[in-house]
């Protein structure tokens, strides 16, 4: 019987000693997986709207994913011609293409230097109503005051867009505003590709032709 208790009391002594250090093994294992999920809490990739902050240095907007990615036509060959030849490779800019032909100012937008051109697309001009479209191409005049209109004598950049106010070759004042990818002329005419560069000149690809101010 003293030998049975003698062993029975070497057990619990022996119990007694493991538990802490299990219970010790098991707080450190808890331990160093609230770690490891720190740890790979911190290395989570960016977030979404983080990886699509634009760069301010390089062409954004909806619409620039139209355009393509080698030739003439592409961001890398605008940015070899001035910019009434660098339009002309964009098969979205045909319509203000021709229209700069017609007033004659190919020569004036391509000889001028640090301009920003607000372009309109085919879209834009289609919003305009096909009779006042064809009145507005077959007056010289008319047709010279709006294009001038969408010309900057100055290269901006896109932060100059947030809140900028700015007079045209026309004479007349534009307005812009917006932020990041964002930006609006005119309070109605949307940025739809911006910050290209040709030879010369600055590119904002809009969504609606732009009409100076009534005399």
């Amino acid at each position: 019987m003293k030998v049975i208790h003698a062993r029975r009391a070497a057990l619990a002594l022996s119990a007694a000693a493991i538990l802490p250090l299990a219970l010790t093994a098991c707080s450190s294992d808890s331990k160093d997986s609230a770690s490891g999920s720190s740890a790979s809490s911190a290395k989570a990739p960016a977030s979404p709207s983080a990886e699509k902050s634009m760069d301010p240095d390089k062409p954004f907007g909806p619409a620039c994913a139209s355009v393509p990615k080698s030739g003439a036509g592409s961001f890398n060959g605008m940015a070899k011609d001035p910019v009434a030849t660098a339009a002309s490779h964009n098969p979205a800019l045909s319509t203000l293409v021709t229209a700069v032909k017609k007033a004659g100012l190919v020569d004036t937008l391509n000889n001028a230097q640090n301009i920003t051109v607000f372009a309109p697309t085919n879209d834009a001009f289609a919003k305009v109503p096909k009779a006042d479209l064809d009145k507005l191409l077959a007056d010289k005049a008319a047709l010279t005051k709006v294009l001038t209109y969408h010309v900057v004598g100055q290269k901006l950049t896109p932060e100059q867009l947030k809140k900028g106010s700015f007079e045209t070759l026309e004479k007349g004042e534009l307005t812009t505003s917006g932020s990041d990818m964002t930006y609006t002329v005119n309070d109605s005419s949307k940025v739809v590709c911006g910050n290209v560069p040709t030879a010369n000149a600055t590119v904002y690809i809009v969504d609606t032709v732009l009409m100076p101010p009534a005399a």
